[in-house]
């Protein structure tokens, strides 16, 4: 199954909001696979009918590869392992490099359907789904894999940071996942524009970053109207919860730079403060603190206290009250 989606034209394409939103690649309408892998006839000829509409070379170049017998075999890239020694900022250069790896996906069709309303364990599965694969990704494929190749980075804080420009009268939207770790800023994503995507983690605020982008925009006359940043996201791969995508949404257009640096530094403080929120209690935590018998041990401390006050001499011996645990002391990484 393939449905047309239409909408904020792009070199940089991505639905602004929750992944059923029409766009379009270029100026023509781009296709997301929704019938899953392996590809049905159905998305297959369509995906060939496509090609053959938005190539240069038209049905010729469709034919051609299709009949061909001698095609090379396509690596596939191994996903990245690291000593315990290796940097994180060396651990990031090598999730970049296999992400680069599979390279863009120029055909004009998506593979993986990536709905963001989903919660975020199955988003892991598409992403585990992608590593299996191999086959070439867009932008918002290329954020949710950085996610799962990094939750095993507790040091590495994720979220998703997302651009609108405006060129020629069209609009252009992209996505790429920031990084932060050791008080820097850095991203990982994939587009087809070199610097429109890997960051290396040198940046000292969410500003400087931002602005990185935004001079890489202005080198192919692109002019940067908004930007969307979401939370930081769990590294909990079975989380249930789901990704904040756009905490922040401002548009450049009414800000000043001092304006917008103001915004972004707001930001960055929302998202540490993230961090410091303390979790929920566990509900499997509290089944347990719950199924303990009602007949108490004899050596509990209860029962001691009372043959303490019996005691024939009328001396009581005073025991401390214990202070109920400190719940905001117990965080967890979120």
């Amino acid at each position: 199954m393939l449905r047309t989606t239409v909408g904020c034209v792009g070199v940089e394409e991505r639905d602004e909001d929750e992944g059923e939103e029409d766009l379009r690649d270029g100026g023509v309408p781009f296709f997301i696979n929704r019938g899953g892998l392996p590809v049905d006839e159905e998305t297959w000829e369509q995906m060939w009918r496509h090609v053959a509409r938005i190539h240069p070379n038209g049905e010729a170049i469709a034919i051609r590869i299709r009949g061909a017998s001698d095609l090379p075999k396509i690596p596939t890239p191994s996903v990245p392992t690291y000593q315990p020694t290796t940097s994180i900022p060396q651990r990031l250069e090598a999730i970049q490099k296999y992400i680069r790896d599979l390279q863009y996906n120029h055909t004009g069709t998506q593979f993986f359907e990536i709905k963001k309303s989903r919660p975020l364990t199955a988003l892991m599965d598409i992403a585990k789904e992608m590593t299996r694969e191999s086959l070439p990704i867009k932008c918002l494929e290329a954020v949710i894999l950085g996610i799962y190749l990094t939750n095993s980075m507790p040091g590495v804080e994720r979220f998703p940071l997302s651009f609108k420009t405006q060129f020629s009268g069209n609009h252009f939207c992209h996505i790429v996942l920031g990084v932060h770790s050791g008080g820097r800023f850095g991203a990982l994503g994939i587009s087809r524009r070199e610097d429109l995507m890997f960051k290396p983690l040198e940046f000292r605020t969410l500003a400087d970053l931002v602005q990185e982008f935004e001079g890489a925009y202005r080198g192919y006359w692109h002019t940067l109207r908004k930007v969307k940043i979401g939370q930081y996201v769990s590294h909990d791969p079975h989380s249930v919860e789901q990704i904040d995508w756009k905490h922040s949404i401002l548009d450049v257009d009414k800000l000043t730079k001092e304006e917008l640096r103001r915004e972004l530094e707001r930001h960055t403080r929302d998202m540490r403060l993230k961090i410091g929120k303390a979790a929920p209690p566990s509900p499997t935590k509290d089944r347990k603190s719950n199924m303990g018998s009602p007949l108490r041990n004899p050596g509990s401390p209860m029962r001691r206290n009372s043959r303490i006050e019996r005691r024939p001499s009328g001396e009581k011996k005073v025991l401390d009250p214990k202070s109920p645990p400190d719940m905001n002391g117990y965080q967890i990484r979120v």
